[in-house]
C-alpha cells in the first residue's frame, strides 16, 4: 500500500482525528524515515537500516527559522493552532539536540501563540535519557506509545530495532504518571502468516493493569486510518475501542477515540 514521508520541517496545519489543529513539526530527514521501531502500521513505510541513513539532522536554527517564518504567516492569516506537534518521519527524540528544540519551540510558541498547546508523539524509547525526560516534562502533551505488555506482540506489531524491555518502559511511564498520555493502536490481521490481534481479552487485561500502574491524564486509543506498509490489516471497529474506552473510564481515565 501507498505510504508517504513528510518533505518539510514545518507541516501542515492539518485538522487532527486526537489533537484539532495540529502543526507539525519533523525533526528528521525529509527523504528518509528515521526510527528504532519498524511498526507494521506505520504510514511512513518501512524503517530502513538507520546506520544506512546518513542524513543530518536539521539544526535547532534552522527548525527554529523555520517555525518562526510558519508563525508569522499564520499570524498574519489568523490561523492560531491548537497544537504544535512534534512528529514526522520517525521518532522525533532522536534528534541529538532534542530538548534545545523543545525549548526554542516553547520561546517562539510564548510569543506567537500562548495558548496552543507543544505535544511530542514518542514511542517511549528514550525516557531513559536525562535531557529528553526533561524537555519532554517541560511541554504540554507528552504522549508516549504503548501497543502491548506482551513481548510476542510488540515484536510483531512494533518490530523494534533494539533490545525493548516492556517492564523497563511501564515503569519510565509510571514514574512520569501525570505528566504523560499513554497512546495504543489497536489492529488487528495477519503479518507473515501470524495473526495480528493486541485487542484479544489477554491483550487488554495485561495493557489495562499496565494502565492501572502508569496512571496517565489520559489515554488515547485509535486504531490504522491511513495506508500501511503492508495491506492485510484491518481497523478495530469503533464499538470496540468504545467499549475498552468504557473499561477505562470506569477506572477514572480520561479517555479519546479516535476511530
Amino acid at each position: 500500500m501507498a505510504v508517504f514521508l513528510f518533505d518539510k520541517i514545518i507541516f501542515g496545519p492539518v485538522k487532527s482525528r486526537r489533537l484539532g489543529v495540529s502543526l507539525g513539526i519533523n525533526l528528521l530527514p525529509l527523504d528518509s524515515k528515521f526510527c528504532n521501531f519498524n511498526c507494521i502500521y506505520c504510514e511512513c513505510g518501512w524503517t530502513p537500516k538507520l546506520k544506512t541513513v546518513n542524513k543530518p539532522f536539521h539544526s535547532v536554527e534552522k527548525v527554529h527559522e523555520a517555525l518562526q517564518l510558519k508563525f508569522k504567516a499564520m499570524k498574519a492569516q489568523n490561523i492560531p493552532p491548537d497544537v504544535i506537534t512534534f512528529a514526522g518521519n520517525g521518532e522525533p527524540t532522536l534528534h541529538p539536540k532534542f530538548a534545545e528544540v523543545i525549548d526554542a519551540t516553547i520561546g517562539l510558541r510564548d510569543f506567537w501563540f500562548p495558548k496552543a498547546k507543544i505535544a511530542v508523539l514518542s514511542n517511549a524509547t528514550t525516557l531513559h535519557n536525562k535531557s529528553k525526560l526533561e524537555a519532554l516534562q517541560r511541554i504540554d502533551m507528552n504522549i508516549q506509545k504503548l501497543d502491548s505488555l506482551f513481548k510476542e506482540t510488540v515484536e510483531l506489531i512494533n518490530k523494534p530495532l533494539f533490545s525493548y524491555s516492556i517492564p523497563k518502559v511501564v515503569k519510565q511511564l509510571a514514574h512520569l504518571n501525570t505528566n504523560v498520555i499513554v497512546q495504543t493502536m489497536f489492529v488487528r490481521g495477519t503479518y507473515n502468516g501470524q495473526t495480528v490481534d493486541n485487542a484479544t481479552e489477554t491483550e487488554l487485561n495485561a495493557w489495562i493493569e499496565a494502565i492501572r500502574q502508569i496512571k496517565p491524564r489520559e489515554v488515547m486509543i485509535y486504531t490504522i486510518a491511513r495506508d500501511t506498509p503492508i495491506d492485510t490489516l484491518v481497523k478495530v471497529p469503533k464499538t470496540e475501542l468504545d467499549a475498552i474506552a468504557a473499561r477505562l473510564e470506569a477506572l477514572g481515565f480520561p479517555v479519546q477515540v479516535s476511530a
